[in-house]
């Protein structure tokens, strides 16, 4: 690949009738770019990389391609750039899930729109009504996070549910409105109807924190440290740009869940550069 090299990110919640057959469209119009992409019943969740004019066109297939059938067109793409190659290869794979929630019937499709824009968000973070919740893992949350933000310490996706209910009846009794983000939004819009249902107040930073840096050119003034991003460049700042942090200063190996990630990721970095 070449050294100037785009990463777009993306997602969409829409009900795909046949995701195989997405899947092998999509690996038909991935052969100039690397990255990874997830095909469900419930929609699509992707990122990927390479140079600008193939980043362009990949994007547009995805928006515009008749084997789609328009379950993408409108969908929003995060970019960020590369001073390292984040992927060595592209995977489509097809799931029961884009994400797992591990709470049976839980979907985003048909959800209530909770959404809350950059420049809204800022306001509703600062208020003494508001719970702030970072709906990532916690070594994401070390190394950046909204100020005033609670860390859930799950190590798990699939243990946030357990989590919040445990909060849920105090939230519900104080009159919160839970404020939560994540890194592209695609978590949160898995929670949000979920949450509702516990009858919670709930509001979701449209797009997470990359649309947010993407969007305000003054996110540092809320944002502290850098963004984990799950590819080789580890991290990116508020300009969306790669930062020097390694995977060593990311990840706890004294921690069992954090001690195999650091393991695959210098696994995957010594891949890319091969």
């Amino acid at each position: 690949m070449s050294s100037a090299l785009i990463h777009t990110s993306f997602y969409r919640f829409t009900p795909l009738a046949d995701p195989e057959a997405v899947a092998r469209h999509l690996r038909e119009i991935c052969a100039h770019v690397q990255g990874s992409i997830l095909v469900a019943p419930e929609g699509l969740s992707g990122v990927a990389a390479g140079t600008a004019e193939h980043i362009a066109a990949f994007e547009q297939a995805l928006l515009n391609d008749a084997p789609f059938a328009g379950a993408f067109t409108g969908m929003a793409f995060k970019r960020s750039s590369c001073n390292t190659a984040p992927f060595a290869r592209m995977k489509v794979h097809v799931k029961p899930e884009i994400v797992a929630f591990g709470v049976d019937g839980v979907t985003a499709v048909a959800s209530d729109d909770t959404h809350v824009s950059p420049q809204a968000w800022r306001t509703l973070i600062q208020r003494d009504d508001v719970v702030v919740i970072d709906n990532r893992n916690s070594f994401e949350y070390r190394l950046g996070r909204f100020e005033g933000a609670i860390d859930p310490q799950v190590d798990n996706f699939r243990d946030f549910a357990q989590w919040v209910q445990a909060r849920a009846p105090q939230w519900r009794e104080q009159g919160k409105t839970v404020a939560m983000y994540c890194t592209g939004g695609i978590r949160c819009e898995k929670t949000s109807t979920w949450m509702q249902e516990q009858g919670l107040a709930v509001r979701q930073l449209q797009g997470g924190i990359l649309n947010y840096f993407q969007s305000l050119p003054d996110a540092e003034l809320d944002w502290q440290g850098e963004c984990f991003v799950f590819d080789n460049r580890i991290a990116i700042n508020t300009r969306m740009q790669e930062t020097d942090t390694t995977a060593r200063q990311v990840y706890d190996p004294a921690s069992p869940d954090e001690a195999w990630r650091l393991t695959r990721a210098l696994r995957l970095d010594a891949a890319t550069d091969e």
